[in-house]
């Protein structure tokens, strides 16, 4: 898909004058983290807005974000994931000091057919360490072929008049989940309760324990559980659930999570970038999921940014560890069969960014041709059609179902009916042990491939990761928890 035209909007305080400049190329850090950093956190808040072919980045506020418990040697982000990618440079040297690739809930709506008819506005952060000297803060995107072009920078002086150092008090009470050590050398999980009343908070406790013991019963997450501190966030709301514009239930709750994103009937997230962050602040955290007190299927990640899942549907553990891969190491979403709100289509598919998915223009390199065994064919044969009549059949049912207004357990007993047909339909196909390139992905049904004939990214079955996505996740974790 074409990316619409950049353009920079100018006119910020002089403190924040925009500069023009490149950064380097992103490599591991050679220098002290001390020499360049304090033990805080700086958060650069900005307007992200666009439509209509425009594009257009404006300075929110600058404040400080807590304590840094990020790491401080695994500053410069070599993983080449997201959508965006914005890098911290030394005004003095043009050296890159800290970078994070991310993804945003813009860069999917500039996907959706209505970003083709109105202009919108979406809030978004990026936060590093705080500088010791002024820095320049550069925002790059993909262009068509995948490749960053910067599209916003701004300079920024810690000591400037406009920049708040002061922290936020907290606005909720943190705990502890799991504790395996300093933060600076684990990555930490932050689960924050959304939707749960005062009286609720044993039910949240219980939800989040139930969840994250989910999380690290699957591989490779299990394996390297000692790599991560978990914390937990009581945000008491007024009344219980959130708001789901579909079935006209409105809430106010202290996120704002809300169902149907997009007008999509199962997409969870929150809009307030602010109220998030500035909740978060409260806790250590790289990587952040809201759970929500609700007992509706639905759930949403976006790389780097939330993750979201309802604690009461059958399948929260599926959708829990499912969307917390998209968050957590920029996996792709498999499947091509569901509705999403996406413009599909496309005839010519650029080589995707995700580590899990392929555009297959060279079958000799594929990014992950290490796993694939000699002799498999590229594409891999699979019974695409056999598995499209079920799952079409199932979606429709599911339409009919969901629009009679059936309870959540009928819905689940249709997940669940869907889910022991598929594990019997793909694990008994030819390649179903191998790696290879299997046609479907993505929402697409053609030009774009998946690793293995299942994984837990591509179906609700019990199946876990692919090697493919293991390997990613093991890679997020080495850039959060290695010394």
């Amino acid at each position: 898909m074409s990316f619409p035209l950049r353009q920079r909007r100018i006119g910020l305080l002089a403190t924040f004058a925009v500069v023009l400049s490149v950064g380097q190329v992103a490599g591991r850090t050679q220098f002290g983290f001390d020499a360049f950093f304090t033990d805080k956190t700086m958060r650069v808040d900005y307007v992200h807005s666009g439509g209509l072919g425009q594009e257009f980045f404006s300075l929110d506020q600058v404040v400080s974000d807590g304590p840094w418990a990020g790491s401080r040697t695994q500053l410069v982000d070599d993983l080449n994931l997201g959508k965006y990618l914005f890098e911290l440079i030394d005004r003095r040297t043009n050296r890159v000091l800290y970078s994070r690739g991310f993804a945003s809930i813009y860069g999917e709506w500039e996907t959706t057919p209505e970003a083709n008819t109105l202009h919108r506005s979406f809030h978004e952060s990026l936060r590093f360490p705080w500088p010791k000297m002024p820095v320049q803060v550069v925002l790059k995107a993909r262009d068509e072929e995948n490749s960053f072009h910067e599209v916003w920078s701004t300079v920024i002086d810690p000591n400037s008049r406009f920049v708040n150092p002061t922290d936020r008090v907290p606005i909720g009470h943190v705990w502890s989940l799991l504790n395996n050590g300093p933060s600076a050398q684990k990555v930490d999980l932050l689960v924050i309760g959304e939707g749960y009343t005062a009286d609720q908070m044993p039910k949240f406790h219980a939800d989040a324990g139930r969840l994250v013991d989910a999380l690290f019963e699957e591989e490779p997450f299990k394996s390297r559980k000692a790599d991560f501190n978990v914390w937990g966030l009581d945000l008491p709301a007024d009344k219980s659930g959130v708001s789901r514009p579909r079935a006209n239930q409105f809430r106010r709750t202290p996120l704002s999570a809300e169902y149907n994103i997009f007008d999509s009937e199962r997409y969870l997230l929150t809009y307030d970038n602010r109220a998030l962050r500035d909740a978060a602040s409260a806790a250590p955290y790289e990587f952040l999921e809201i759970l929500v007190n609700e007992e509706q299927y639905g759930g949403g990640g976006i790389f780097n940014f939330q993750a979201t899942a309802a604690a009461d549907t059958g399948f929260a553990e599926y959708v829990f560890i499912h969307e917390f891969g998209h968050h957590f190491a920029g996996l792709a979403d498999e499947y091509y069969t569901s509705d999403v709100a996406y413009e599909t289509g496309e005839h010519y598919q650029p080589e995707p960014w995700e580590p899990n998915v392929t555009a297959l223009h060279d079958p000799e390199n594929v990014k992950w041709g290490d796993f694939i065994s000699p002799g498999t064919p590229l594409p891999t044969p699979w019974d695409k059609e056999a598995f499209e009549s079920g799952s079409i059949t199932a979606q429709i049912e599911r339409r009919e179902l969901r629009l009679s207004g059936v309870e959540e357990t009928v819905m689940d007993r249709l997940f669940t009916e869907q889910m022991s047909r598929e594990t019997a339909l793909l694990g008994g196909m030819a390649y179903a042990d191998q790696v290879g390139a299997f046609e479907g992905a993505s929402y697409e049904a053609t030009g774009l491939y998946r690793p293995e004939v299942d994984c837990i990214m591509f179906t609700r079955n019990p199946v876990g990761f692919c090697r493919v996505c293991s390997r990613a996740i093991e890679n997020v974790i080495d850039q959060y928890a290695r010394p």
